[in-house]
C-alpha cells in the first residue's frame, strides 16, 4: 500500500463543510481533542504504519 497524494475525495467541498460542522460548538480544547481522535480513527482505518509514516513526512513538508 502506498500513500495517495493526488486528489482523491469524491466531494472535497462537502468534506470540508462536514469537517467544519463537526467542530461547531466545540471549545478550542474540545476541537483539538476531536482532531486527535479523528486522526486515530483514520490511522486505524489506514492500518499500515509505513503509509502513516509517509503521511507524517508529507504533512510536515507542507
Amino acid at each position: 500500500m502506498q500513500l495517495t497524494t493526488t486528489p482523491n475525495l469524491e466531494a472535497p467541498d462537502d468534506f470540508y463543510e462536514a469537517l467544519i460542522e463537526a467542530h461547531q460548538g466545540l471549545t478550542t480544547e474540545e476541537s483539538h481533542a476531536f482532531n486527535a481522535r479523528l486522526v486515530l480513527v483514520l490511522a486505524n482505518h489506514v492500518g499500515s504504519l509505513a503509509v502513516l509514516r509517509e503521511a507524517f513526512e508529507t504533512a510536515r513538508a507542507g
